[in-house]
Formats: structure tokens, C-alpha cells, sequence
């Protein structure tokens, strides 16, 4: 395991001679140039300096990326060897936006031709929409897209439809359902008119519990309305690697967009699970969201890991996470149309690496994935910054703002900007003064990533950039970042537990279990 290596304890050793962040800006006036990396497309600045690392910090972590193989992982995930050993599957969301259509081969066979196929589909159902083909049952134009997902296939397309609402098309409004909760279900239907909404089902198995019961209760609502079962082909389609599953729901087989082995979910929204994506902003957006998925791609693959901004980025989480035994990370874009993101790496990261088992099979002795969570400014200004600034954890903090605004007004862009600043700077240098409960002691770490204006571009490169992070922290550590079976057994369980409170069968349970089992029936 990695924390055998020399290079690990020779960190362990460090971190514990490492200077105070002021002292580090003191020793350095050119630290900010020297530790920020500019990505030129799209436009992406990275500042590394408000972090507790120097060059001998930057050299031990990058020994131990070296130490990992994590050239070859980077390597063999591009060009389809088999990474997901647990699952024996390809790693393949990088050639969903593969823009320079290379060759792409897994057992012995080129993915890009069937990857098109379905891009051009996606690009001729956009059309129909747009050029509103598309008619309800009651020869009506669709206005209303639901899409009802969970997990990858809800947070990914959600959190890209509404940060790039500015680009969104005039005749269609996207709903995403996801929750099995019924409000969330009814929440949404209440305001719309089954003749002008159509539902996209987004389930790889079509059997998904949550997905599949909001998409039966969907269609039940549809039904009541236009009374006749075969209203089900208008306004239903389907995201689904199980296509028969999916035409006995009613879906027509030409609706039913393709879904393969080698896209995990949380990596889903570059695939057809983006289709909603693609209807709300139009297809060419769509494309362009992939190509600057593509462009950090490329930085990713080929820029050497001293000036490589997802390495670094992930080295850095390690050195917390592993040497100053942090236990969460903050994310905190100064952007409104970024306020889904921390939900949205939340599942990225500690779906990936939450565990404590190697590739091998081998328990860890090490720290894995930490708690990610965040929210966006101004707001958490005025809620959780106060624990940042003057609580007792050390946080490490991802800064996120754009230096334009798509939407100025006055001088509010500005302020904004102005607060994300302050806000590093405060963290860095805190308050030194004889009023205790004042005193802010400083030296807490934070990065800075700054867009040059959100569109379709910008964002795709920034998701790719948290993408290849997760990964290097997953190579580091050992794990397979692409399995997720720690979901599974609770899965299990509900399914038991719910035929239990449906009928009059009881198994064995511990005793707080039976407690609310019995207080529901009773």
C-alpha cells in the first residue's frame, strides 16, 4: 500500500516542518505566479498559493504519484483497459466527448461509431423539438420537459441545466423529478398540462425503484387525461441500457436512447443522460459544454503533473486529507448558477472514493475519501463561513467565481467578486487582536478558480477538472473510484422492509428497526 512507501512517510515528516501561510507569502513576494496555473481554452485560472504547501511539499507529492503508477492509470483509462476491475468495465466517459473522434477500443472493437450514432440521434430529436415536430396527443407542441432520474441521471443534467439557464430556449422548460417522496412528484405535475409535457425516463436497468415508481405514477397522470394507453408513445422517452424493458412500459423502440456498460452514472451527463440538457439549451450548446470537457481532457492527459491542474489539485486533497488529517472539503462557487455543484461533486467524489478497500481487496490503514459539502456565496456568508473562519476543523476550500457576469447589474459583479476575495484573504491572514472573541488565528487553506464567464465551455471544463481530481486521489489511494457497491445493501434491505410494511410478514430485525415498523403499521 502507498502508505508503505518512503516518499509517505517522508510527508508525514514534512507536513510537520512546514511554515504558516503568511510566513510562506513572506518568504515568497512572487508566490501567487509561482503556485497559479492558467488554462488558456477555455479560460481557467487556478491559484494554488493560499494553500500550506512549498516546492519540497509539490516534489514528495508528485514522487508519490509516481510511486502510484498514476501515468499509466491516467493512460489506460483514455484508451479503454479495463480499470473497474471489481465490475471488469471500461472507463469511458472521456470518449463520450472524444470532439477529435479517435479510436476508442474496448475487446477489440471501436466505441466512437456507436457514441456518434447516439449523439446524432440526440442531435435529430433536438431538431424535431426545437422546430416543434414533436406533438402531444392532442396535436399539441411540447412545452415541458420532466426528467425523472436519480443520482448521475438527476444531479448531473440538473445542475447543467441551471447553470446554463442564460442559454436556455424560449419554448421549453425543464422539471426534474427524482425523489421518491411523492411531493416531489406532485410538486412538479401540479404545474403542468399532460397534452405539452413529455417525460425522459432515466434508468440504465429501467428498474431502478424510485425511478421506475415516478415514472408509473407519471404515466398514470398522463392517462387520466388522455384516456387512451397509446398517449404513452408521445409523451414518454427513455435513457435505458434495456430497451425491451422500456418499450413494455409504452416507450416506442426508436425513443429509447442508448446507455452502455462503460459510463458510470455520476459520470452519465455526457451521454444521452444529457438529453435534457441538450433540449433546454439547444444541441450545439451541448456540444460545446463536451468540448470543453475535452479540452481539460486533453490537459489532464498530456500536460506534465508539475503544471497539470486536476494532478495538482488532487495531490493537494491528499496532503490534507492523508497529512493534516482534515476529514471535509468545502465548495464554495461565488456564482448562483453553480449553486448545484457541491451536490453535484458530493456524489462525484464520495461515491468514487468512499471506501476502504483497495483494488486488490485490501483494507486501507489510511484516510479515503473525505465528506465533501458546500454552498454558494454571498450566502454562506451569512451561515457557515463563521465555522470556517473561527471553528475548531481545519477545512480546505475550493473558491469558485467567474470574472464576468452573464446577467450585470450595477455594480452587484463587483461586490461579488470583491466578497470571494475577501473571503480567501481573511482565511489566510485571519485577525490577530487582544479581544478574544474576535481573534481569528488565519493560515487556513484555500484554492481559487476563476471562469472566465459561465457558458457551456467553462462549465464542462471545470466538471471534467473535479472528474480528474476524484481520479488521482482514487490512483493514490489504491481504490477503484468507478464501483459503488456500498449502496447496495440498504437497496436490500428496503426492498424486505417495504413488503413488510405492505403486508402482515415480519423477519428479524434489531430492536429500533421493529420499534418503527410497528409504530408505522399500527
Amino acid at each position: 500500500m502507498i502508505d508503505n512507501s518512503k516518499t509517505w512517510q517522508e510527508l508525514v515528516a514534512h507536513q510537520q516542518t512546514i511554515p504558516s501561510l503568511t510566513e510562506l507569502f513572506t518568504a515568497d513576494k512572487q508566490r501567487a505566479k509561482h503556485y497559479t496555473i492558467t488554462i488558456t481554452t477555455p479560460k481557467l485560472l487556478v491559484d494554488f498559493s493560499k494553500n500550506q504547501i512549498d516546492q519540497p511539499t509539490l516534489t514528495l507529492l508528485l514522487q508519490l504519484a509516481e510511486e502510484a503508477k498514476l501515468a499509466h492509470f491516467i493512460e489506460a483509462m483514455f484508451t479503454g483497459t479495463k480499470i473497474n476491475n471489481t465490475e471488469n468495465r471500461a472507463v469511458l466517459h472521456t470518449a463520450l466527448r472524444n470532439r477529435d473522434n479517435t479510436e476508442v477500443i474496448v475487446d477489440g472493437k471501436n466505441v466512437m461509431p456507436e457514441i456518434n450514432a447516439t449523439l446524432h440521434k440526440i442531435q435529430n430529436f433536438c431538431g424535431k423539438f426545437h422546430q416543434q415536430q414533436w406533438l402531444g396527443f392532442s396535436n399539441k407542441p411540447i412545452t415541458d420537459i420532466v426528467n425523472i432520474g436519480i443520482g448521475g441521471s438527476d444531479l448531473g443534467p440538473q445542475l447543467v441545466v441551471k447553470a446554463l439557464s442564460y442559454y436556455k430556449l424560449p419554448t421549453l422548460t425543464c422539471h426534474f423529478i427524482s425523489n421518491i417522496d411523492p411531493t416531489d412528484l406532485q410538486e412538479t405535475l401540479s404545474k403542468l398540462n399532460p397534452e405539452t409535457t413529455l417525460f425522459i425516463v432515466s434508468s440504465k436497468s429501467f428498474t431502478t425503484e424510485e425511478t421506475l415508481a415516478n415514472a408509473l405514477a407519471a404515466r398514470d397522470w398522463l392517462l387520466q387525461q388522455a384516456k387512451n394507453n397509446k398517449a404513452t408513445a408521445k409523451h414518454f422517452i427513455a435513457v435505458s441500457a434495456n430497451p425491451q424493458k422500456a418499450e413494455a412500459f409504452g416507450i416506442n423502440k426508436e425513443n429509447v436512447f442508448a446507455f452502455w456498460d462503460f459510463v458510470g452514472g455520476r459520470y452519465s451527463l455526457w451521454s444521452a443522460i444529457g438529453l435534457p440538457i441538450a433540449l433546454s439549451i439547444g444541441f450545439d450548446n451541448f456540444i460545446k459544454l463536451l468540448s470543453g470537457a475535452q479540452a481539460m481532457d486533453l490537459h489532464f492527459r498530456h500536460t506534465p503533473f508539475t503544471k497539470n491542474v486536476p494532478v495538482l489539485l488532487g495531490l493537494i486533497g491528499i496532503w490534507y486529507r492523508n497529512f493534516f488529517h482534515t476529514s471535509t472539503h468545502a465548495i464554495i462557487p461565488y456564482l448562483q448558477s453553480l449553486q448545484l455543484l457541491p451536490n453535484y461533486l458530493q456524489q462525484l467524489d464520495m461515491e468514487s472514493n468512499g471506501k476502504q478497500v483497495t483494488r486488490e481487496g485490501k483494507k486501507v490503514r489510511y484516510k479515503t475519501g473525505p465528506i465533501i459539502w458546500g454552498g454558494h456565496g454571498t450566502n454562506g456568508q451569512h451561515a457557515f463561513h463563521q465555522l470556517l473562519h473561527q471553528g475548531t476543523d481545519l477545512i480546505p476550500i475550493d473558491f469558485i467565481v467567474a470574472k464576468k457576469s452573464l446577467t450585470p447589474v450595477g455594480t452587484q459583479q463587483d461586490s461579488l467578486y470583491a466578497n470571494c476575495l475577501a473571503q480567501a484573504e481573511a482565511l489566510l491572514v485571519g485577525r490577530k487582536t487582544t479581544e478574544i472573541y474576535r481573534f481569528m488565528p488565519g493560515n487556513r487553506p484555500s484554492t481559487l478558480i476563476l471562469i472566465e464567464q459561465l457558458c457551456p465551455e467553462s462549465l464542462g471544463a471545470l466538471i471534467a477538472l473535479y472528474e480528474h481530481k476524484v481520479f488521482v486521489q482514487g490512483i493514490i489511494w489504491g481504490l477503484n473510484s468507478f464501483d459503488q457497491w456500498g449502496v447496495e445493501l440498504g437497496k436490500e434491505l428496503a426492498k424486505n422492509l417495504l413488503a413488510e410494511l405492505q403486508q402482515s410478514t415480519s423477519t428479524h430485525h434489531d430492536s429500533s428497526t421493529s420499534q418503527f415498523i410497528n409504530y408505522y403499521k399500527d
